[in-house]
Parts: C-alpha cells; sequence; structure tokens
C-alpha cells in the first residue's frame, strides 16, 4: 500500500477478512456521514439569512427518489437514466405546484421506545455544522408537497460531482421538515433519491434516524430499498416488526424469514421461507438467495447453490442478498444495470477491492467517494493483487507517481497514468481525481507547462482551488488558454475579465467540443458574476446561450433563491442536470445552477461545477 488508509477503509477491509459470517450480525448505522469535502473547502461564505452558522471562510470544503417503490423480489430495478433532451427531463421533474398531493396518515405502530428517547420528525437529518449542515431552514418557505413531489421524480445521477456532493448534503442536512407534508414520507422521499444517486450507506441511516413507528408505508418501501442497496439484510430487521403482518408482498415474507433466522429462531424461519416458496415456486432465484442469507445467519451446515447460469436479470433484492452473503454477480448481469447499482457495489465490504475497483472510480466521479479514500481504495486493490500481476496496472502506475523521488519524474508518471485507456469519461475524471493531493505538491513552474491544464484540473476535483489558483503567475506568462480556462471559474478571486476572443481561445484549446467547451465558459462565468454587464448581452448572443430566457424550472429555482432556502436550491439545481454526460447539459442550465448557489452563500461549490463543466466536457 503506498498510502495509509483512513479508518473508513480499514473497517473495509476488516469486514472483508472476516467473511460471510457478518452477514448474520447487523450493521450498525453510522451517526454522521463521512464528509468527502477537503478540509477548508467552502468554510466560509457568510449566509445570507439566519439559516445557517457563520463559518470562517468562503473556501469550499475540500474533498476530505423517484416515486418509491416496494423492493419486491420480482421487482425491476430502478429506471436507467433519462432519456430525451435534457429540457424534457427538467420539465418533467417539476410538478405543477397546485396540484398537492394528498397526504398518507398512517396509525402508530405498538412499538416499545422509551418516550425520553423518541424522536420528532419535525427536524430529520445525520449532518452536524462541521459536516457541510445546510441548516434548520435549509428548505424554508417551500411549498413540502411540491418539493416532495421534485424529489420523487429526480433521474439519478446527475452529470456533475460536484452538484451531487451538494445535493447529498441537503438531502442528509438535520433540516425542519416542510410544511404540507408528513415528517416520514419527506423522509421516504429523501432516502429515496440518495438510493438511485448510489448513496445507499447514506440513505440506510437517514431511514434508521426515523423511529420504527413512526413509519409510512413509502417509508417502508425507501428503507427496504436502502437496506437492499447497501447488502445488509439485517437493517430489515426492525422494519419487518412494524410492517402491516397482512402486507402480501413476498419480500417482506422473506425479510422475516431471514430475521427470525438472525434471532436464531430456526424453525420459524424454515416455516416462513416454504410459505414464501410456496408462492413463488421451488427454483423461485429470489428465495435462493434468502435461504442462502438465512444459512449465512444461522451458521446451518446446509449448502446453497446460486445457479447464475438460470438467472436473467438483476433487481435491488437480488443485488442485495448477494452481495451480503459475498457473491459476485457476474460482468453480463451487471452490464444491463442502471450504473447505480455499481456505485452500491462500490460500498459493498464482502467484495474484494480489486474487483469493486472500477465501481469505486464510479463512486469517486459521482462524489460519493472523496479523493483520498479513492488512492486508499487504490493502495488496497495494489496489496490485495500478486506482486507478479501489478506491474503496469493502473494502481501501479498511480503507486510509482507517489513514490518518485523528484517532481519531473512525479509529473511524468502522473502523466503516463492520466494517458492509460480508460471505459470512459467518468473514468478520466476518477483518475484525475486520484492525484489531487499528488498535483497539489508539484510547485507551479514553467518547466511543467505542458501538464499544468491537467494539474490544475486535478486539484479542481478534489476541491483544492488555492493550490489550483497558485498556478495563476505561470499561465499567465506561458499563454496556456486551457488552463487559464479553468482558473478563470475555479479561482477563489476572479482573475480578469475575458473577452471573446479569450473564451474562443479556450474552447480552440480543447481536443474536442471546443465550441461547447466556449459556451459552458461563458455560462460559467456570468453565472459567478464575473462577465462584465455591460458585455453580457453581447457574449451571450455571441456563444448562443440564452441565459434570460425563463421556464418552469428557472422560475421555482429563482424563488427558492429569493427565499434563501439553500436546500431546495440544491434540490432544484440537480434537476436542470440530470443527465449522465455533462455533452448533454444545456449551458443555460449551467448558468442558472450556478448563479443560484453563488446567491444562496455557496460561492466555492459553484465554481466548482462551473470548473467542472468546463474540464469534463
Amino acid at each position: 500500500m503506498f498510502m495509509r488508509p483512513d479508518t473508513r477503509v480499514s473497517r473495509l477491509a476488516l469486514i472483508a477478512a472476516a467473511g460471510v459470517v457478518l452477514a448474520a450480525i447487523p450493521a450498525l448505522s453510522q451517526d454522521r456521514p463521512e464528509s468527502i469535502l477537503p478540509p477548508g473547502f467552502g468554510d466560509a461564505p457568510e449566509a445570507p439569512a439566519p439559516r445557517r452558522q457563520e463559518q470562517d471562510s468562503t473556501r469550499p470544503r475540500a474533498d476530505t427518489e423517484a416515486r418509491p417503490v416496494t423492493a419486491a423480489p420480482s421487482a425491476t430495478a430502478p429506471s436507467s437514466a433519462t432519456t430525451g433532451s435534457p429540457a424534457s427531463a427538467t420539465a418533467s421533474a417539476l410538478p405543477d405546484e397546485s396540484k398537492d398531493e394528498e397526504a398518507t396518515d398512517t396509525p402508530a405502530l405498538l412499538v416499545d421506545i422509551p418516550a425520553q428517547v423518541r424522536r420528532s420528525t419535525d427536524v430529520v437529518g445525520l449532518l452536524g455544522s462541521t459536516d457541510g449542515d445546510m441548516g434548520v431552514a435549509a428548505f424554508a418557505g417551500i411549498n413540502g408537497r411540491y418539493l416532495q413531489s421534485v424529489l420523487h421524480k429526480i433521474e439519478a445521477p446527475i452529470a456533475s460531482r460536484w452538484a451531487s456532493i451538494v445535493l447529498r448534503r441537503a438531502l442528509l442536512s438535520k433540516a425542519q421538515t416542510p410544511s404540507g407534508v408528513n415528517g416520514a414520507d419527506w423522509t421516504a422521499a429523501r432516502a429515496g433519491l440518495l438510493v438511485r444517486m448510489g448513496e445507499a450507506n447514506s440513505a440506510r441511516a437517514l431511514v434508521q434516524s426515523v423511529d420504527v413507528d413512526q413509519y409510512t408505508p413509502a417509508l417502508f418501501a425507501s428503507g427496504m430499498q436502502a437496506a437492499l442497496a447497501s447488502a445488509d439484510p439485517a437493517a430489515l430487521c426492525p422494519m419487518t416488526e412494524g410492517v402491516d403482518i397482512s402486507n402480501k408482498d413476498t419480500s417482506w415474507t422473506l425479510a422475516r424469514a431471514i430475521c427470525s433466522a438472525f434471532s436464531g429462531e430456526s424453525p420459524v424461519s424454515s416455516a416462513q421461507l416454504d410459505r414464501a416458496r410456496s408462492r413463488k415456486g421451488d427454483n423461485n432465484p429470489d428465495v435462493i438467495f434468502a435461504e442462502k442469507v438465512v444459512g449465512a445467519a444461522s451458521n446451518t451446515r446446509r449448502a446453497v447453490t446460486v445457479n447464475w447460469d438460470e438467472i436473467e436479470s438483476i433487481d435491488p433484492w437480488r443485488f442485495g442478498m448477494a452481495t451480503a452473503t459475498g457473491l459476485d454477480i457476474p460482468e453480463r448481469l451487471m452490464q444491463s444495470q442502471n450504473p447505480r447499482t455499481r456505485l452500491w457495489r462500490a460500498q459493498a465490504p464482502l467484495l474484494s477491492f480489486t474487483t469493486r475497483l472500477n465501481d469505486a472510480e464510479r463512486a469517486g466521479a459521482a462524489g460519493i467517494l472523496s479523493s483520498r479514500a479513492l488512492v486508499d481504495f487504490f493502495g488496497a486493490a495494489f496489496d490485495e493483487t500478486d506482486q507478479a500481476e501489478r506491474t503496469g496496472k493502473p494502481f501501479d502506475i498511480l503507486r510509482q507517481a507517489f513514490i518518485a523521488e523528484s517532481e519531473a519524474d512525479r509529473v511524468q508518471m502522473m502523466a503516463q497514468y492520466w494517458s492509460m485507456e480508460t471505459l470512459g469519461e467518468w473514468q478520466d475524471y476518477a483518475r484525475l481525481l486520484t492525484t489531487a493531493r499528488l498535483a497539489s505538491q508539484i510547485r507551479p513552474t514553467d518547466s511543467f507547462a505542458d501538464e499544468a491544464p491537467l494539474l490544475i484540473s486535478s486539484m479542481f476535483s478534489a476541491g483544492l482551488d488555492k493550490q489550483a489558483a497558485a498556478w495563476i503567475p505561470v499561465v499567465q506568462t506561458s499563454d496556456i488558454p486551457l488552463a487559464w480556462g479553468y482558473l478563470a471559474v475555479g479561482a477563489p478571486r476572479s482573475v480578469g475579465n475575458l473577452s471573446e476572443s479569450d473564451i474562443e481561445n479556450f474552447g480552440s484549446a480543447g481536443e474536442e467540443n471546443g465550441p461547447l467547451r466556449s459556451r459552458f465558459l461563458f455560462a460559467g462565468l456570468a453565472g459567478l458574476g464575473r462577465v462584465p454587464g455591460s458585455s453580457m448581452t453581447s457574449m451571450a448572443e455571441q456563444f448562443e446561450v440564452p441565459i434570460g430566457r425563463r421556464s418552469a424550472w428557472s422560475d421555482a429555482l429563482e424563488q427558492a433563491v429569493q427565499r434563501k432556502s439553500a436546500g431546495a436550491v440544491a434540490i432544484l439545481c440537480a434537476v436542470g442536470l440530470q443527465s449522465s454526460n455533462w455533452k448533454d447539459i444545456p449551458p443555460a442550465h449551467l448558468y442558472h445552477v450556478v448563479s443560484a448557489l453563488r446567491r444562496v452563500g455557496l460561492d466555492a461549490e459553484a465554481r466548482m461545477i462551473a470548473v467542472e463543466a468546463v474540464s469534463r466536457v
């Protein structure tokens, strides 16, 4: 290992070594998800309203649901990425605010929770003030039913890593439930979107922050999805005590069988398995997966074999049960899944690091894993691989970059690492993410002018904006348009006004998509307020970015900004970025997103989204 793993990765390694016996041990929910922001990132902006505590800097905190669906074994996995144009996806995610959905009232369940430790659903969340919490008033002034409906319709993962980080913070903030919605249903909508974003562990922890006697049908459904996505069958057990016993969904019958096995009640577990088998058939894969978990939980000698040749598809139930018992799902089945399934697998501790390495890179590019955690993941995969098979692998090249004795050798190894063949743009970006701190250690000098754009982009990917800004003098004297464009939108302070020709030169400096790069650069600069007012209209026409055009989405976003509702702004920004690729995002959407975040005090995050757009397109 070329970097000392943090406690999180070390814990994963220990769990993996323990084997499938751990499937019988209930998973401990984390009180507060680990921040993936770098120390000092976004610590500052003074809040425009008393909704959030004052912090001491304007720097980013550096990188340190669709509608709820019952996760029945027979159900298909969540729908794939949005099809059609981004504009239509944005429109479809915005409900008619005048059409409120009827609230669901559920009778209180008979669960023995002492009054002094009961938790109100008026305020639900996990983050603390040092973890990026947006404050108790994160959703203040917004119609709760409208906002809940928006959460249900957002397709995820979204295009931007940094917008995903902001959205995650909003969904996990310890915020007051907006008016007009049941607190448990609001939590269900938040958890459901987290699952679709790939944030399975955070979703499970959020669900578990509500007392089970407060659960509604929507929260039971989201809770099961979160437990399956995080490969934690034991998380289903508290819910089986409260879910309506008359529920005919076979998934809950199988869940009760698993939990009876965890409790040492083997005869009861067998009877419940038989009941499910009578409904589904003797050779039904869902029953077989549940039986395998039961066998691991009760430590029986009965062997259960899964014949993958007979399985045609993977859904959340099959994913959760297979992964919880350490089974590696065949690639032919994983290929047909939405990318979020790979994000879930990246966090599954019973699978090897080498098996999950590409998934971990996806998770890094999606904002789930920090730069440091991803480097630790590479180190663990290096340690796990036989010495004879390490040579030439990405983790070997990265290791050589870390241990190189001179800066020149270090930059050379990084350049070799960045140029290795990848599976797509998301992996290119993940490779930049893993070198972020290494790049920040390179002294700005003309000697590395050719590598400056990638070094700067690498630092920005992890929020190391001050370190990237140290390259401004070198970029100015060496005339590096690509690097200059990155710094123009990513640096903490403006580097000066850019003319139309400067922006066009930035686009022509890229390998491809030059005109789109220029349009994104203009949109980002305009959203950050770094385009002179006298030039705004002419530049917007020159680069064909209709920043003045209004839509239902831009109006809703503007209203959230006016009400200083940072959480609602984060959610609506995600609505405008619904795609798996930045190339599909209209530049005008980037303008509105960056402008909105800046005006609610999230300037650092706005800058990181802007530089991400111009570097990833």
